[in-house]
């Protein structure tokens, strides 16, 4: 049984815990937060074992095998680091970093520990996404041309998403799916160029950009927080085209095929699935030394070079190479 405990009461945790308790031989054990009060409400709302009333004392919790983290971005990296040097595993919530020295530095803290470290992008574990890259690399649409993907939402004024100094903004808490999902079907950019425009206090409300790939493939992406609810991704070849709905939060037979000169498009067929609990059996299986994770260091760094860039580029207005 592999034990699992969480740094934060954060909302996405339901989500998480939901996946855990659909994994027979993962348990949550402990969860933490800075108010002890708050950290013992939230064990007996969710049926966790037991509550600790500071990170620390979670990461010294000798049950914990493996450390989920939910905080807000800008500490995504220093607890990271704490976790695996506490000799947890460590899935973190996206991003891990927009930092590629950083991501570099935790994964080679993580080696040196022994122990694994994954980004938490649970749309990438979903049968769908598994399908659309199959998809993608079997020809299905001709040549890779361009990809387009968009997410976005209204967020709440006073969300600490709103705040530069949790590294807040569009790019980095919804953004950072669209270009993964572009790096996962494409590879890694050349070259990036974003726009932006800002909101709360400084950060990126609304973000739009182009990544260039090898070969000439091209990716353009929309994100932010002060829009309506969008998602989607459409994959564009030279003789037909993939559209799915519902990227980040796949359902079965999501996927349209559009052949090129059809009135109508191909339905694709995949299962139904558990975003959430797949990620939870990954990062179990790993931490059991059964396999690596799906997510693991080159996807990591990758990201982080990439957002980095983005975010350069929204800043300056110029075109940024990698």
């Amino acid at each position: 049984m592999t034990g699992w405990g969480l740094l934060s009461t954060a909302r996405i945790n339901r989500a998480i815990l939901a996946g855990i308790a659909a994994v027979s031989d993962a348990r949550a054990v402990a969860v933490a937060s800075r108010d002890a009060g708050r950290a013992s409400a939230y064990a007996r709302a969710n049926g966790i074992e037991r509550a600790h009333g500071s990170y620390e004392a979670l990461l010294a919790d000798p049950d914990v095998d493996i450390v989920y983290i939910s905080l807000p971005n800008g500490m995504h990296v220093e607890w990271a680091g704490r976790a695996l040097t506490a000799g947890k595993h460590v899935l973190c919530e996206k991003p891990l970093s927009r930092s590629a020295a950083e991501a570099e530095s935790l994964f080679a803290l993580a080696a040196a520990q022994g122990r694994h470290l994954s980004e938490a992008f649970m749309y990438r574990h979903h049968p769908q996404t598994q399908m659309l890259k199959q998809l993608v690399r079997s020809g299905a649409v001709g040549e890779l041309r361009l990809i387009r993907a968009s997410f976005s939402f209204n967020c709440d004024p006073d969300d600490h998403r709103m705040l530069v100094a949790a590294q807040g903004g569009g790019l980095l808490d919804v953004g950072c799916y669209p270009v993964n999902v572009s790096r996962f079907l494409a590879g890694e950019p050349e070259r990036v160029s974003a726009e932006q425009l800002l909101g709360g206090d400084g950060v990126d409300v609304v973000m739009a950009g182009v990544l260039r790939f090898p070969g000439g493939v091209l990716a353009q992406f929309d994100s932010g927080l002060a829009m309506p609810a969008r998602r989607g991704v459409e994959v564009i070849g030279s003789s037909g085209a993939l559209r799915v709905a519902e990227p980040w939060h796949p359902v079965a037979n999501g996927i349209e095929l559009w052949r090129d000169g059809a009135s109508v498009p191909e339905m694709i067929g995949t299962p139904a699935a558990d975003s959430y609990a797949l990620e939870v059996a990954d990062m179990g299986a790993a931490a059991r030394g059964e396999r690596e994770p799906l997510l693991g260091k080159g996807d990591a760094v990758g990201q982080a070079r990439t957002l980095g860039a983005l975010w350069r580029a929204a800043a300056s207005g110029e075109v940024v190479s990698l």
